[in-house]
């Protein structure tokens, strides 16, 4: 398969890991709407061919999906959603990340006609539990578990021997990922408050992501970029909007103390406060579709599940 740049840099064919993922999903319908060519890494047998086979803990990648790719996103990585951390799971989580991007970048590195971006999936863990701090790209590492991950995952893709751009993203509105036990609980009515819920939770709502990664492909900028909602929202806030939303009771509270019981898993999920701001992003001159997380999780969920 011929790469589809044009000589003028226009990004025409992208490359996504986790295409077939909660994110991932979005973000090729938005790039076929764009009237892109959509390849995807896939680790069973390819079955069109669009698709290519790769092996993030084996360190193999077919290089003809490299080569044919004017961008790579790639999202892939364990799920942070699965409770508890164990040692083990952990090492997943990190492993997945790390071995996956490296297994990318060094398929980069050795192409003959490389990719012009790389856009590499991060997370606003980075940043730790940082109170009612206003949190930006030049913000200090935080501490805990996801904070090392997030260092690591980014140095990875650091090495990669092309423009790399790492969205650091936060909770995604929408009917999956991180929603999808919020969604459950809310629907039967156990819809909850977290600790004091006054914890600044980095929402952004699952088109705008889409979006964003989208504008970040086509963009100059390299680095870390925020991808979070223009207007903070605490805990508390997200959780009574959807209860709202659906028009369900929010009556409980889910002391802290019981999240902690929970582990690194529960602090760093449930209890972490940060407020991210997308500077970067903004002064680019990216627009947010969703304003406030009301709106997201309004025109997400109105219509019911």
């Amino acid at each position: 398969m011929a790469r589809g740049g044009a000589a003028d840099g226009t990004i025409h064919t992208v490359l996504v890991s986790g295409a077939s993922g909660f994110i991932g999903t979005e973000l090729c319908r938005q790039l076929e709407a764009d009237g892109r060519t959509v390849l995807r890494l896939v680790r069973h047998a390819p079955a069109t061919e669009s698709e290519f086979r790769w092996s993030p803990e084996g360190g193999t990648i077919d290089q003809a999906a490299i080569e044919a790719a004017d961008a790579v996103v790639n999202l892939a990585g364990a799920t942070t959603g699965r409770i508890p951390w164990t040692p083990s799971y952990k090492r997943q989580i990190l492993d997945s990340r790390v071995k996956g991007t490296t297994t990318i970048v060094e398929a980069i590195n050795r192409a003959t006609s490389p990719p012009a971006v790389l856009v590499n999936g991060s997370a606003v863990g980075y940043y730790g539990d940082r109170g009612d701090e206003v949190l930006d790209e030049q913000s200090t590492k935080g501490t805990g578990f996801l904070a090392d991950v997030v260092e690591d995952w980014e140095n990875a893709a650091r090495r990669a021997s092309t423009r790399v751009v790492l969205p650091r993203t936060g909770v995604v509105v929408g009917r999956g990922g991180a929603f999808t036990p919020l969604l459950a609980l809310t629907r039967v009515g156990l819809g909850s408050r977290f600790g004091s819920g006054s914890q600044f939770w980095p929402w952004i709502s699952l088109h705008d992501e889409a979006a964003a990664i989208r504008h970040l492909i086509d963009s100059s900028l390299d680095g870390v970029v925020n991808l979070a909602g223009p207007t903070p929202a605490t805990s508390g806030e997200i959780t009574a909007t959807l209860a709202d939303t659906l028009r369900r009771w929010h009556p409980f509270v889910v002391p802290a103390f019981a999240i902690k019981a929970l582990g690194d898993a529960g602090r760093e999920l449930l209890l972490n406060s940060q407020r991210v701001t997308p500077s970067r992003l903004v002064l680019d001159g990216f627009g947010f579709r969703d304003i406030t997380a009301t709106e997201a999780i309004e025109r997400t969920f109105a219509a019911g599940v």
